[in-house]
């Protein structure tokens, strides 16, 4: 199975149209054709169902495109490593990033890896710690932001400077919003938002034994997405300070929770992995940026 006969499968599934494909390929219609009929051989699966005007994945197309994406991309990575190994100006870093107004950090680490490497191109990709941690697995990110204690066994870990405090994001005038803090029995009964992760992780360990008394509303991996419903009214979303806009003119307040929960977030990378010379610059100028802790 090659790399290119995947780019055109990927063209296809992405068109649902021969021509249209073939043409955003640069290639000969009969010249896709024959290497997709080639590939359902290989693979000894119908990947498509044709129509009149149409193509459309059948179950087995759609678990390779799932797949071709991956392996595309990680061909793709590879490539432009091997690139970046001759260019000193520059190169391509990869990022999963979990929500934080800390990401600032890293943000400001890239800024300054740019200033003495102005080619430097960064790939930004969002989502919870099992999104991020799946991507670096594969191979296709060089380093992940996780809210959560890494695995030491799997990867290598440097924390951020500080700590993201949690609290409850809610419309202002609320009741619960007079108050300074809020202790789990402040919480009892009430429709509640949160990620799953934080839901059965540090939410579980923070409510202890009156856990099974709180209430899950509704998840969302976004706390954006979670600050909207509970802006209509619908629940009370439990995450971390500065993440959603609580200023006076949002309408949005954020009150934090007792005891003080707090989370450390940690830029980590594959253990025994190679990096490339950029992401090794990286990684040297972040070390002794971030204080020891």
């Amino acid at each position: 199975m090659e790399i290119r006969t995947l780019r055109y499968f990927l063209a296809v599934a992405r068109e649902e149209n021969m021509t249209r494909a073939a043409e955003s390929l640069h290639v000969t219609q009969p010249t896709l054709s024959k290497a997709l009929r080639s590939l359902e051989e290989e693979l000894g699966k119908k990947l498509f169902t044709r129509h009149s005007f149409s193509i459309q994945l059948t179950e087995e197309g759609t678990l390779l495109r799932d797949r071709a994406e991956d392996l595309v991309s990680m061909a793709d990575k590879i490539e432009k490593e091997f690139v970046s190994l001759d260019d000193i100006q520059g190169g391509d870093l990869y990022f999963g990033l979990a929500e934080s107004y800390q990401i600032r950090y890293l943000a400001r680490e890239i800024y300054r890896l740019k200033q003495r490497y102005p080619a430097l191109r960064y790939h930004i990709t969002s989502g919870d710690s099992e999104q991020v941690l799946e991507k670096l697995d594969k191979g296709l990110l060089d380093f992940a932001v996780l809210a959560e204690v890494p695995d030491l066994q799997r990867v290598e870990a440097i924390p951020f400077p500080e700590d993201d405090v949690w609290g409850v994001v809610m419309k202002q005038g609320d009741p619960l919003a007079e108050k300074k803090e809020l202790s789990v029995k402040d919480l009892f009964g009430l429709p509640l938002f949160a990620s799953e992760q934080s839901w059965y992780g540090e939410i579980k360990d923070w409510a202890g034994k009156d856990w099974e008394k709180l209430q899950l509303e509704g998840s969302f991996r976004l706390s954006y997405n979670g600050s909207v419903f509970a802006g209509e009214g619908l629940g009370y979303l439990l995450t971390f300070d500065h993440l959603v806009d609580t200023s006076k003119e949002s309408g949005m307040c954020f009150v934090p929770l007792v005891p003080k929960l707090t989370t450390r977030l940690y830029l980590v990378y594959k253990k025994y992995q190679t990096l490339t010379p950029l992401a090794e610059r990286f990684l040297q100028q972040v070390r002794q940026d971030f204080p020891l802790s």
